[in-house]
């Protein structure tokens, strides 16, 4: 019985991670083209791309095609709806502060980054590359969203962002070699992705520089 339902459990983990994460990438995408003057279409492909990005580059590496934001008609439809919304009450949405846009910035990624390392470890893919995995799925939608909005990419400049991923996904890539189930494993995946990636927000923290 145990066989039976450890596939199942784990495609549930993912797919909800996945709905989740794209939701949140996909206001945090809406929120960056309305400050970069974008109008409605332009709200909607970047919400599109922010929210989905990672994840089609993701299931392209690792063989999962078509990538499941073109199979599943849930991913474009979550992601174009929350454009929406964010489009039609953009004046709550923008003014919101500073810290409640990284809240969520953070919160996106740390879903991605474990769900994304989840898949890749479903697939087959060795450990290092399913953290790799990870961090592409966390990452990737912000890097297309910044080159698009013709901006330095975020990931280059906030040291403890990629590397926030990178630790997210190799927790849970740790705890799924120990077996651990896979909710358990994305769960706190998410967690140390997260709060590694508030802390050093809060706190500035930042990698090594040559002086």
């Amino acid at each position: 019985m145990s066989a039976q339902w450890i596939p199942v459990t784990r495609r549930h983990v993912v797919l909800a991670g996945d709905l989740a994460g794209t939701v949140v990438f996909a206001v945090e995408g809406a929120i960056a083209a309305i400050h970069g003057g974008l109008d409605l279409l332009g709200v909607l492909v970047l919400s599109f791309i922010v929210a989905l990005g990672g994840g089609v580059v993701r299931d392209v590496l690792i063989g999962a095609t078509p990538p499941n934001a073109i199979r599943d008609w849930r991913y474009p439809t979550l992601a174009f709806a929350a454009g929406l919304v964010t489009f039609a009450f953009h004046a709550s949405m923008t003014a919101a502060p500073p810290m409640v846009l990284l809240t969520l910035d953070a919160a996106g990624l740390a879903i991605f980054a474990a769900t994304g390392a989840e898949k890749a470890w479903d697939y087959g893919i060795t450990p290092i590359n399913a953290i790799l995995m990870g961090a592409v799925t966390g990452c990737g939608g912000g890097v297309i969203r910044d080159l698009l909005l013709t901006r330095t990419p975020l990931i280059l400049m906030a040291d403890i962002y990629a590397t926030a991923a990178l630790l997210g996904a190799a927790v849970v890539i740790g705890c799924r070699k120990l077996q651990w189930p896979p909710a358990v494993a994305t769960a706190l995946g998410c967690l140390v992705c997260f709060a590694v990636r508030m802390a050093a927000v809060a706190f500035g923290w930042q990698l090594p520089r040559v002086a």
